[in-house]
This record gives structure tokens, sequence and C-alpha cells, in this order.
């Protein structure tokens, strides 16, 4: 088993996804068990018994309730009181992976030693994780802001026996968990609670999976985008480079080398052509996919920062012998960068649905609805249907949450991200996003063996030859889901 230390060392979305998914060891380094302990002694044996002015959450209760102190002899119960009182999520449950990612995460957070976390608290979420166990956690229930409180206190029930857990593939009590494996349930100390819900670990969690996905999107609707292309009998001049370095948006350049790559030796590309140029949809790849990819990169940046970063409240700097309440679980900057990406990995949809609509209209020599026999036969009639469906979903899913803020907590809380929101609506645009690349495949390749005996390039070839491993030429009507669901697995290996 691969191991990997949790330590200051910077994490990028594509590591974390590799460590929470990948079957490694959660170690915590010596550097972050020193950090994690200086804290804890330092709000345990100097803040609380120095301090007679109150603390945020360690001595007082939390957002309106913020005026009410709290006895020393009941800190350690406010805390298990915060955990248990906001645990309120609901809806569909948070998918595994994600699940993961929020464990891996919090542990990332905490181990920067400015939470005032015990260090068998960080300890056990490792446990969890190295042993597979997977709090059950609901989607619904996060403003966003305050960190994700409904979703991260699901997440943290099971330190203290409550809630539920998935342990190979069956749901248990937590408290059953706990004593198959001898763990004693954590006793939370001052400030432990809200160090446990406070931060956006519920958000990063879905940045980092979207960010994952939407690049694995990216390379594999380029791959796809150029078989429809060579489908269709598409012009090669718009992807040369001469082109775009008048133009010379990054993502624009990478975009039309990559086809220019995937295309190399196409018997059919390399026609001469009677038409004089090709629709938006094959002709503007370089500009569309390039710009998705622009925008990606940009979200990608916000949350490698978001995930190497302090995001609970209040904040502790025993160097500087200072606790500050502050912001850092506003999610405003995963917000943003959520709706962004939905917004341009949904047009990686949009375009290849049109795609889909062209290899399907009776054009450029190819039959209608890409079957023998149209009128007997429907053929791919209903699959771009299907696609369009999908991408008119898409739409309604990409207006902005981040437009909306609802007050909370009497008004204390009185302005928050909805980055919850807007983070698992991204994931639904991928999802279905996938599905729409998936029927774009499944058409180009029923469109290539139209162009036959002529040949594609050897790397265009290549996926043709992989995908017919699993998914047929289509001779008459079938059934075509489960096609459509073949191809869709395909295409998830495809990059």
């Amino acid at each position: 088993m691969k191991t990997h230390a949790i330590s200051t060392k910077h994490l990028t979305p594509q590591k974390a996804y590799e460590v929470a998914n990948g079957g490694y060891k959660i170690e915590l380094s010596n550097d972050a068990k020193k950090r994690i302990q200086k804290c804890r002694i330092y709000l345990d044996k100097k803040t609380l018994p120095q301090r007679k002015e109150p603390l945020y959450g360690i001595t007082t209760g939390f957002g309106s309730l913020c005026n009410v102190s709290i006895d020393k002899t009941q800190l350690e119960q406010l805390q298990k009181n915060l955990v248990m009182s906001h645990a309120c999520g609901a809806g569909p449950r948070v998918p595994n992976e994600i699940v993961k990612l929020m464990l891996l995460l919090k542990i990332q957070s905490l181990s920067y030693g400015y939470s005032g976390v015990q260090l068998g608290t960080v300890q056990r979420l490792a446990d969890f994780l190295n042993e597979d166990i997977l709090p059950v956690v609901y989607t619904q229930g996060s403003l966003g802001a305050s960190g994700d409180l409904a979703p991260l206190a699901h997440l943290s029930l099971p330190l203290l026996g409550l809630g539920e857990v998935e342990y190979k593939n069956k749901i248990f009590k937590s408290a059953d968990i706990l004593k198959k494996f001898g763990w004693r349930p954590i006793e939370l100390k001052s400030k432990e609670g809200l160090a446990l819900l406070n931060g956006t670990q519920f958000m990063s969690a879905y940045g980092v999976w979207a960010v994952v996905n939407a690049r694995r999107l990216c390379e594999s609707a380029n791959k796809i985008g150029a078989m429809s292309l060579d489908a269709f009998e598409g012009r090669i001049e718009p992807f040369f480079e001469r082109v775009h370095k008048v133009r010379p948006h990054k993502g624009q350049l990478e975009t039309a080398k990559s086809i220019r790559g995937l295309l190399k030796g196409s018997k059919i590309i390399a026609r001469r052509k009677n038409h004089v140029q090709d629709p938006y949809s094959f002709r503007c790849i370089p500009q569309v996919h390039g710009a998705t990819k622009g925008a990606l990169d940009y979200v990608e940046s916000i949350i490698a920062t978001e995930i190497n970063s302090v995001t609970d409240n209040p904040t502790i700097f025993p160097d500087e012998n200072i606790c500050i309440s502050a912001g850092n679980f506003h999610g405003q900057p995963i917000a943003f960068a959520m709706d962004f990406l939905a917004l341009a990995v949904a047009e990686l949809g949009n375009i290849s649905e049109r795609r889909i609509y062209k290899l399907i209209s009776g054009a450029r020599g190819l039959p209608s609805f890409l079957v023998a026999k149209a009128g007997i036969n429907s053929g791919f009639m209903i699959a771009q249907y299907t696609a369009a469906s999908i991408v008119s979903k898409n739409k309604g899913l990409c207006a902005p949450a981040s437009s909306d803020s609802i007050p909370s907590s009497q008004g204390q809380e009185d302005h928050v991200s909805m980055g919850a929101n807007a983070a698992v609506k991204l994931c639904e645009v991928i999802n279905n996003v996938e599905r729409v690349l998936a029927i774009e495949l499944f058409s180009s390749a029923q469109a290539l063996e139209f162009r036959r005996p002529l040949k594609s390039s050897p790397d265009i070839e290549r996926i043709f030859a992989d995908f017919r491993k699993v998914v047929p030429f289509i001779s008459e009507d079938t059934v075509m889901y489960p096609h459509i669901a073949a191809a869709a697995a395909f295409l998830k290996k495809l990059s």
C-alpha cells in the first residue's frame, strides 16, 4: 500500500484525488503532529486560563449566540452539542469518492496547527480514511459560509460514536464500528467541534472531483471532436497553428495542436474537400474547447489554494499569542469558481450536441440518422434527442448559485456564498456532459464506418477499434440505451 504523509507540502487537486481514492495509507508527518500538539497545548495551558475576554466558539455560543458566555465546566459539552445540533443534512447521500476527499481535506486543514484540535481527533479522521470507514453525509444543508456546517457535522458525528458510516458496502451505526475496531468515541475539547464544522471541505472536495473530471472530459472532447470532424469530412485548415498564433489564447493553441496531432496521417482529412468551410461546431473546436480549458485552469488554481488553506474559525496563532475570529470559512472564492466551471463544462456538451446533430442530418454523403434504410429504421434519431434533453437540463443547472444569499443565524451570518449548491450542481453538469460526449462518440464511430474503405489517423483508428470492442456498428434498429451506457463507461477510460 502506498503511503501519503500529511504535511505542509503543497497538495494539488490531482494529487488529493489520487490519495483519497487511490488506496493510499494516510500518515501524519512528525511536523504535522508537532504543529497540532503545539496549538492544542497553547489553547489548554495559555489561552483559556489567561484570557478574561470571551473567545468566540471557545467560551461563547455560536453564530448569533456569540454573546452568551459558557461556563468553563461546560466547554466540552458545548462542542458535542454543536456537532449534534448541526447535523441537519437532507437530500441524496454524498458519493463515497467525495466523502473520502472531505476526510482528506479536513485532515490537511487541521494539520497546519492553527485550529486547536487534539492530535487524537485528527488521527481518528485518518483512521477512518485508512480503513475505508465513510461517514454518511448528505448533499443539502450548507450555505457555503460559516463553513459547510451541516455536511461537516455529518462527517464528524462518527468521531463521537453518533450517526452512520458505510463500511464494506453496508451501512452501520457508528458506535458499532468504533466497537469493532476497539476505538473509544472522541471526547471533544474546547473549540474542537467548531474546528471540525467550520471549513470549506465539502465545497472543496466537490471542487477537487470537478477539476479532475473536467480535465478528463476536456481531453476526451478533443479526441471525440477529432473523430467527428473526420467522420463529417471536415477541413483541417482551421486548426493550422498560424491561425491561432494571431489570437494566442493558451487553451485555443493547445486544442488546435491536439486536434492536428490526433488527425495526423488521416486519409480522410487529407482528401480534397468540395465545401469551403465547416459549421462552427467543427470549425471552432479550438476556440470553444480552448475557452473551457482556460476556465478550468483558473478554477484549478482557486481549488489548489483552498485545499492548502486553514478555513475554520477562530484561527489560533500560538507564536503570536493571538486568537482571531474572522471569516476564512466563507466560500465566495469557491462559489464563483464552481459556477464558472459549470458554464465552461456545459459548453463542451452544447457544442458536442451540435456535432451529433450534423452527423445525423444526412449531409456530406452520410445517411440520414446514420443508418441504412432510413424510414423502416430510425437509427440515431432519438440518441440526438437524448443529448439535446441533457444539454437543456444543463442550461438550467448553470444558473449561478453564487448570485444568491439568504441571511441566517438571526442575521449574524448575513451574507453567505451558496458555494455548496454551486459545487453539487457543477458535478451534475459534469456527469451530464459525459453522457452527451458518449452519445457523440457513439455517433461519430457509426459515421466513420460509412467512410470506409478510407481510414482516419492511427490515433483515431486506435480509439475506434477499442470502442468497437464494447459498442457495435448499428446496422438496423435495436435497443439503444445499453450502447449509450457502454459508451459512457468507455469514455471514463478514454483519456
